[in-house]
C-alpha cells in the first residue's frame, strides 16, 4: 500500500468513528470491562469495519488483535480519553498508527470535538490541518509547561503543569509547540494504541520520545504497557527521566 493509500485509509478510519459518535445518545459506561464505556464499543466498531474491509491487520485498545499475521498493522485507539468524553470534557480523540515491518509508518490523531488533524509518514515531517509542526525548544524543566497523565508524587521543578487526560493529544500538543513535555505518572498504564500516533507525530515534528525505563514503545502485544514520556528537545527529555525516576514504585 502506497503512504496516500494508507493515509486515506486511517482518514477513512477516522471519519468513520467520527459518525457513528455522531449519532450516538448514551456515553455512560458499558458494564463490560473497567472503564469501558458504550462509545469506546460504538467507534471500536466503527473503525474496525472499515479496516477489516482493507485486509490489514488491527491491534485495538476495545478489542485486541486481528489478522496478526498481516504484514501492516494498524494500531487503534477509537477513543482515547473517553471519560473525558463522558464528562464533556473536550479534549479526546480517535489515534491511528499503521506500523510495519521497520516500525510506526504512517500516524492520523483527530480531536473529535475541533476536528483538528495530526498526521505523520515517517520520514515526511508532521503536520497539524495539513500545516507542517514543530516543537518548542526548550531545555529546562524549570522554564517548561509538561502535560501530566495521572499525578506526581511531588512537585518536580516544572514552571507550570497541565492534566488534559488524553495521552496521544497530549503527545500530539508536545510535536505542536504547545506543551513543552509530557510525562506519564502512572505505573505502565498506557497501551501502544494510547502512544504511537503520538509518538510518530512527535518524532517527525522534532520532539523525542521515550519509555521511563527505557524500554522498546512500538510493541504489539495487547496485555505490554509502558510509561511514555515526550520532550521538545533531548536536553529536556534528559530531566523528564531524571525526574520520573524519583518516584517510588507502586505499593
Amino acid at each position: 500500500m502506497e503512504d496516500d493509500d494508507l493515509q486515506g485509509l486511517l482518514h477513512d478510519t477516522a471519519e468513520a468513528i467520527g459518525g457513528a459518535l455522531g449519532g450516538l445518545a448514551d456515553w455512560s459506561l458499558a458494564g463490560t470491562r473497567d472503564g469501558q464505556y458504550r462509545s469506546d464499543l460504538v467507534a471500536d466498531a466503527a473503525g474496525l469495519a472499515v479496516l477489516e474491509r482493507a485486509g490489514v491487520g488491527v491491534l485495538s485498545e476495545e478489542s485486541g488483535r486481528h489478522r496478526p499475521d498481516a504484514e501492516l498493522v494498524v494500531v487503534m485507539d477509537p477513543l482515547d480519553g473517553s471519560t473525558n468524553a463522558s464528562r464533556g470534557v473536550p479534549w479526546y480523540a480517535t489515534s491511528l498508527c499503521a506500523v510495519d515491518a521497520d516500525g510506526p509508518r504512517a500516524a492520523l490523531v483527530v480531536n473529535l470535538v475541533s476536528g483538528e488533524r495530526y498526521e505523520a509518514v515517517r520520514g515526511a515531517g508532521a503536520t497539524r490541518n495539513d500545516v507542517a509542526i514543530h516543537p518548542t525548544a526548550s531545555v529546562s524543566l524549570g522554564d517548561s509547561l509538561v502535560g501530566l497523565s495521572g499525578h506526581a508524587p511531588t512537585y518536580l521543578g516544572w514552571r507550570q503543569y497541565r492534566a488534559l487526560g488524553a495521552a496521544a493529544l497530549d503527545l500530539c500538543a508536545v510535536a505542536a509547540g504547545i506543551l513543552d513535555g509530557y510525562l506519564d505518572c502512572s505505573w505502565d498504564a498506557h497501551g501502544s494504541w494510547d502512544y504511537l500516533g503520538g509518538m510518530l507525530v512527535c518524532r517527525e515534528a522534532g520532539a523525542v520520545v521515550a519509555d521511563a525505563q527505557g524500554r522498546d514503545l512500538v510493541v504489539l502485544d495487547h496485555d505490554a504497557r509502558r510509561t511514555p514520556l515526550a520532550a521538545a528537545t533531548p536536553e529536556l527529555l534528559v530531566e523528564l527521566v531524571a525526574a520520573r525516576a524519583t518516584f517510588k514504585g507502586p505499593t
